[in-house]
């Protein structure tokens, strides 16, 4: 695709972006700014982004889309209720830290097999039930995406790898599919995620040494 069809693309996509679709980028921006400072709000406004994309993508019968966002809004919950829990001193049970060897190979693991399974139940559902589907990438963003999300409820550092790696994913993927405004929220979302990254280290260094 030259860069005039690029843009072409881009003009006319940018166009037929929906109302919604903009409040559920704002929101969604706003999630990841909060999960960024470590705040309980990352989750009450995170899950009005994903509500609202899975309504748009089974509307675009973007079924990985809409699978991926049920699961965040799950997941959601369950950080939630994580986050909120406090032990006998009021303190917060949970606290930023790095993921060890053995935590690393369930990261993997868990990757993996939602990678399996999504790509093959959308190579199977392409054909009647998700044209728009692109198996391999939408398993990949999927996958990486599910991970993520069940690290951070953890508070782990390395949430933040597997939604960098699901963002770089996403932005070519929502453009090829039209949504263009989506591509490029997930270009600040990268952004965001490189500095989450970068703060959640400095506060998981900032616990190891409290500890010693």
């Amino acid at each position: 695709m030259h860069t005039s069809e690029i843009y072409q693309q881009f003009i006319a996509d940018m166009k037929g972006t929906t109302l919604l679709e903009y409040i559920a980028v704002i929101f969604g921006i706003a999630s990841v700014w909060y999960s960024r400072k470590e705040s309980i709000l990352v989750y009450p406004i995170g899950l009005i982004n994903t509500i609202i994309y899975i309504y748009i993508s089974f509307k675009g019968s973007l079924l990985g889309e809409a699978g991926v966002n049920f699961y965040y809004t799950v997941m959601s919950i369950y950080g939630w209720i994580l986050w909120t829990r406090k032990d006998r001193q009021d303190r917060p049970v949970i606290t930023i830290t790095w993921s060890d060897r053995r935590e690393w190979l369930e990261e993997l693991t868990f990757c993996g097999a939602f990678y399996v399974a999504i790509f093959a139940a959308l190579t199977y559902l392409k054909k009647d039930f998700a044209p728009g589907a692109i198996p391999w990438a939408d398993a990949f963003a999927s996958a990486t995406a599910f991970t993520g999300m069940w690290l951070m409820a953890r508070k782990k550092v390395e949430s933040w790898y597997w939604w960098i790696a699901t963002n770089i994913a996403s932005i070519p993927l929502y453009f090829i599919k039209h949504y263009v405004f989506t591509s490029l929220y997930y270009c600040i979302l990268l952004v965001m995620a490189i500095a989450g990254l970068y703060e959640w280290i400095r506060r998981a260094n900032k616990v190891n040494l409290k500890e010693v």
